[in-house]
């Protein structure tokens, strides 16, 4: 197969680092990750190890079928599935391969404990009301019957300095008293950036590993380890008066070297990201013109005029720099990585 004009590159090192950090700040905690959605995108295969072996021990997916493809760097037993168990099927599947539910209601407990099963995690909705039983419900005997590991909860608010965050340590607290239980945990990335307070037994990372920074206490930390790249496929010179991409919404003043890239926005360089953005080449900016295309974005080359076809530019993405983002979160950043960068 040919080579792709697209380059993803993971520095495994930052990635280790970034644990390291996050490990640090949680204070005698055990520090986990979150490996959901690919690893926010770049790769399970290319980050799970470089975690695995800088220590981390327990590891988050989303989905049933997120596991497999972690099981494969990790054990089992050491990942948990935070959408717990909604049919017979899944239950059985948790039992054959080992992963870990995350129980999220009383019908999730029931379930789980006709299926046989006894050691899981316990997921408290102490605010957020997404998944989680009800505070109210932690002495039912449904919940009574569970072996729980980690009794967890999530913050809604973690990167803004919010009452709502004592508010729900608080409510874990509280509710652990009435659940036996191994561990406790409550922090995200941007919880752990908030305190020991909030470290509890366990830590669960997930932007800040990738690169992202949600709290300003992180800044310094946190390196980025993404990178991106994409060739050019064809240089021209517009005319003054030329019009470039999709609705014309760029007319040259004047003549102009530009060049056509093949990243688009079905590679995950969404077409928000175009306006005010621009690629570089070894430092050279060169602005980003008209409309981002599902596979083509058109960047003005007057500040590298000697670049032509199969010349590669460096697309920006560094999650911690707002300004690269526009109306882009940096967790869409990641986890829209398009899947021909994935396999490039």
């Amino acid at each position: 197969m040919p080579p792709s004009s697209l380059r993803l590159t993971i520095d495994r090192g930052a990635l280790a680092a970034n644990w390291c950090a996050l490990d640090a700040l949680s204070r005698g905690a055990k520090t986990g990750a979150a490996v959901k959605a690919d690893c926010y995108g770049l790769g399970v295969d290319a980050c799970v190890p470089a975690l695995r072996d800088a220590g981390c021990e327990t590891f988050f997916v989303a989905h049933w079928s997120e596991v497999a493809a972690v099981a494969r760097h990790v054990p089992a037993p050491q990942i948990a599935v935070l959408h717990g168990v909604m049919s017979e099927a899944e239950c059985a599947y948790a039992h054959n391969s080992g992963a870990v539910p995350v129980i999220n209601s009383l019908d999730q407990a029931a379930l789980w404990s006709a299926s046989g099963g006894s050691h899981c995690h316990l997921m408290i909705d102490t605010g957020i009301n997404r998944l989680g039983i009800a505070p109210d419900e932690a002495k039912d005997q449904r919940i009574a019957t569970l072996a729980v590991d980690i009794l967890m909860s999530h913050l809604a608010c973690a990167d803004e300095d919010s009452p709502m965050n004592p508010r729900q340590l608080a409510a874990l607290h509280n509710v652990a008293g009435l659940i036996s239980h191994q561990r406790l945990s409550i922090a995200n990335s941007a919880g752990i950036a908030l305190g020991a307070d909030y470290a509890l037994d366990l830590t669960r990372p997930g932007l800040a590993l990738y690169g992202g920074v949600p709290r300003s206490e992180l800044s310094g930390l946190i390196h980025p380890v993404a990178q991106v790249e994409a060739a050019i496929l064809q240089t021209r010179t517009l005319r003054s008066g030329d019009t470039i991409g999709y609705n014309a919404i760029f007319v040259a003043s004047s003549p102009m070297p530009v060049g056509t890239v093949a990243m688009g926005y079905a590679d995950g360089f969404l077409r928000i990201r175009g306006p005010g953005n621009a690629f570089s080449h070894h430092g050279r900016h060169l602005p980003i013109l008209g409309k981002v295309s599902m596979d083509m974005v058109v960047v003005d080359l007057s500040a590298a005029p000697d670049l032509c076809a199969g010349d590669w530019l460096t697309v920006p993405w560094d999650i911690a720099d707002a300004a690269q983002q526009n109306a882009l979160s940096p967790y869409e950043m990641l986890t829209t990585i398009g899947q021909r960068l994935r396999q490039s």
